[in-house]
């Protein structure tokens, strides 16, 4: 075989691992980009529950006992005060949270969520009443009592409106416009406080 053979075999011959090399650098490539859209689609399995994103869940499992809380004062407020718009907006909210409360753990059961987030997130619900705030409240009596009770419920509402942050931008729309529907409310229910502590003075 002459040089100029040899050289023409060698180069054949380096074209073809070129070749070989590429085809399993290919297959590689692919290989990994499969497994991560793998990943990927088990990380948002784990992320979401049914069609609400881990958000969702996340607010409506620390809604729930946040609206319990408002309707365990509600039930105090209708036993202990005489002001007749207080107890008007006492029962408001009473029947309010107490129907959306039963819509929230729908949506958890249908997505097949607990109820319990399992570990204690008080600290993220903001407005929640300590056990010794509630004590005093459960305490005070006739005018002191009202004032308490507006603004201990005024902070409450407050709480509930920076939660619903969580889901202003929610994919699924029964989600957002609840989210919606609470600070719209809440809000209004604040102001109709407001109104109140001013006039009880």
């Amino acid at each position: 075989m002459g040089r100029d053979e040899s050289c023409a075999l060698v180069m054949r011959i380096n074209r073809a691992i070129t070749t070989i090399f590429i085809a399993i650098l290919a297959l590689s490539l692919s290989a990994c980009a499969s497994t991560g859209t793998k990943g990927s689609m088990h990380d948002h399995s784990t992320q979401a529950a049914g069609d609400l994103s881990s958000d969702d869940v996340m607010f409506l499992q620390m809604m729930i006992p946040h609206h319990q809380q408002a309707i365990d004062m509600s039930d105090l407020a209708l036993t202990k005060s005489s002001d007749s718009e207080l107890l008007a907006l006492a029962k408001d909210i009473r029947d309010g949270q107490g129907a959306e409360i039963v819509k929230m753990k729908a949506w958890l059961d249908k997505a097949g969520a607990d109820l319990d987030p399992g570990h204690s997130m008080g600290h993220d619900m903001g407005g929640m009443l300590s056990d010794s705030e509630l004590a005093a409240l459960k305490a005070a009596t006739g005018k002191s009592f009202d004032l308490l009770w507006l603004k201990g419920m005024t902070g409450h509402h407050d709480g509930a409106i920076d939660m619903a942050a969580m889901i202003e931008d929610a994919d699924n729309d029964e989600i957002k416009s609840f989210g919606q529907a609470i600070v719209t409310s809440q809000s209004a229910q604040n102001k109709q406080m407001a109104a109140m502590i001013k006039r009880m003075g």
